[in-house]
């Protein structure tokens, strides 16, 4: 905690404090250093409160794109992010964004402010009732009525928030809460002792018998999951591939928990992922799910998925085993600690490093589609987003980290972009928000200041939270933005044309000079059209010490291949039909 968290502390420790005191005074003693959010009236006397503390306040353009900073703030950081909202309007648009982080497991905690207890239920000026709404999005959410309540409330929020499986809380304070005074005392006000869900306690059966498969397996294969980053896990998974020579395959929110450089890296998996991952799947016999949920983008259909595999399943969430795959063990528990257990017991394989039947068996499987370096494609005049993606990739050497929208650059970016390292990569899945990547970026800078942060984006997606450009401004945050322009709603044009032969409803959008927008808040920019362009400009936007957009108007009916169509198989691949880059796509 800082030092001078830890005074403040002292200073207001066993105090008498108004409500909103004790809202900063528990955040403080939570190790908060900075908050997103807007304030109104229901909130003020929070926001009153705030010049007796020394926490950062980013003034958000709107209370969706506040959550969604708290978001990428906590998915780069690990701590748990923090947002602020008053009540009505204010509470309700953070819906979005809770739901992104509940799909996402990403700890949060929003406070909102709600009209005095008196008038609940009175349908008063901006009263809603935020609980009620929110809560099948939140991990739990709390209206808290008494001043004496305020700091119990938010304690318990963060621990919620983050132990487990992490996710979203939400504490709603009326506003005669905020303005009452009550005795603070941060120690008193923790939750009693925190003990371990039972069902969270891994049984020496499933860990002997997990063993026992493992070392017959003669094609295995390591599902990499997003639990792996939030476990922390990353070197006890490269420590169970490497001695047992297990070939790795990542969910896209799993990228970066296991190195995308490694000699047992196969890349990501389902709809969009290689062929060859997705053929290895379905080749093994043993499956090792460490961290991930089975989603349908992964498995494609149910009934025809890894049908010779048998399946080990590691989560932390005991409502995940067998939801969507049956599995033959289970090992519900810390993801880290599960893999800290299993690691004594396996004796490193005999056979030579890259020597197995299995692993060259893969490598055939990939031949000439594993090439995905388009550095050195000859320039036939036309700029494509995948030419774009893997000159960031090159010219940041792989060491920044990426925050996308929702769509086909999405998709490119985890097929182009090698993320070698965890919470490099920041992207909303389960629910694919659109609107989500320049908001989440911001909170990714506030928690990494240090880092170097690239904004990737649609022309659609960008226009949603657009106006977070002014809270770049604002802040002077040194942020880079790559729109991808290629005219169309991407991902909902490629449906139409493979699925709704060629008729493209709705998809089609008009777009700003994104470059004159930028510059509207005081940002520079530049427009790239070719590939000749691209590093250059690249170089620009990095040197320049600040915030800086640039936007690409690539190829407008280019594909993300290879893809998987809804519900189909994973055999079923559609390949690339274009011949300009077949050679280092999927064949």
């Amino acid at each position: 905690m800082p030092i001078e968290a830890t005074n403040q502390r002292q200073a207001t420790h066993a105090a008498r404090l108004t409500g909103a005191e004790i809202v900063w005074a528990t955040l403080e003693g939570e190790g908060v250093r900075e908050v997103f959010g807007y304030p109104g009236g229901a909130i003020l006397p929070i926001y009153d409160a705030l010049r007796k503390f020394p926490i950062r306040h980013i003034l958000v353009r709107h209370e969706q794109g506040g959550t969604h900073m708290a978001d990428g703030y906590a998915r780069a950081s690990g701590r748990v992010g923090v947002m602020m909202a008053t009540s009505g309007p204010g509470a309700t648009n953070l819906v979005t964004g809770l739901a992104t982080a509940m799909l996402d497991s990403i700890p949060i905690v929003c406070i909102t402010g709600q009209v005095s207890s008196k008038f609940l239920g009175t349908d008063a000026f901006q009263e809603v009732d935020i609980t009620g709404i929110t809560l099948p999005i939140t991990k739990h959410n709390y209206l808290v009525t008494r001043a004496e309540e305020i700091a119990p409330a938010i304690r318990e929020a963060f621990l919620i928030a983050r132990s487990g499986r992490p996710g979203p809380v939400l504490v709603d304070i009326t506003k005669d809460a905020q303005q009452a005074i009550a005795d603070f005392d941060f120690d008193a006000a923790i939750p009693g002792e925190q003990r371990k869900h039972p069902m969270l306690r891994v049984e020496e059966e499933a860990v002997t018998n997990a063993v026992e498969m493992i070392l017959a397996a003669k094609r295995p294969v390591i599902l990499s999951g997003h639990g792996v980053l939030e476990a922390r896990a990353s070197d006890q998974l490269r420590t169970l591939a490497e001695r047992l020579q297990i070939p790795v395959a990542t969910t896209l929110l799993g990228l970066g928990g296991f190195p995308a450089s490694h000699e047992l890296s196969l890349g990501m998996m389902g709809m969009h992922g290689e062929s060859w991952v997705n053929e290895s799947i379905q080749q093994a016999d043993l499956l090792i799910a460490c961290g991930m949920r089975f989603d349908d983008r992964v498995t494609g259909s149910l009934a025809t998925y890894a049908p010779k595999a048998k399946k080990i399943h590691i989560e932390i969430d005991p409502a995940e085993i067998n939801k969507n795959v049956a599995v033959d063990v289970a090992l519900i528990g810390d993801l880290r600690e599960v893999l800290e257990q299993l690691l004594p017991r396996l004796a490193p394989r005999s056979a030579k490093k890259d020597g197995s039947a299995w692993l060259r068996s893969i490598r055939a499987l990939k031949g000439t589609a594993s090439v995905r370096d388009i550095q050195n494609l000859p320039d036939n005049g036309h700029l494509y987003a995948a030419h774009v993606i893997n000159d960031i990739w090159h010219a940041t050497g792989g060491k920044a980290i990426i925050v996308t929208d929702v769509g086909q650059h999405q998709m490119w970016e985890a097929q182009y972009y090698k993320h070698d390292e965890p919470r490099s990569l920041i992207t909303s899945g389960g629910l694919g928000t659109m609107g989500f990547a320049l908001p989440a970026a911001i909170g990714a800078k506030v928690a990494c200041p240090e880092k170097e942060v690239w904004v990737i984006a649609g022309d659609g997606g960008f226009q949603m939270t657009s106006p977070e450009l002014a809270t770049i401004a604002q802040e002077g945050l040194d942020i880079n933005i790559a729109i991808i322009n290629n005219g169309f709603l991407g991902m909902v044009r490629q449906w139409q044309q493979l699925i709704y032969d060629g008729n493209y409803a709705c998809s089609p959008i008009l777009s700003p000079d994104f470059v004159k927008l930028a510059g509207a808040f005081g940002i520079d920019g530049a427009t790239v059209t070719n590939r000749p362009e691209v590093l250059p400009t690249i170089a620009r936007a990095r040197t320049s010490g600040r915030a800086f957009l640039i936007e690409f108007q690539v190829e407008k009916e280019d594909g993300v291949y290879p893809m998987i169509a809804p519900g189909a198989a994973l055999h079923e691949m559609i390949r690339r039909p274009d011949p300009l880059i077949e050679t280092t796509s999927d064949v």
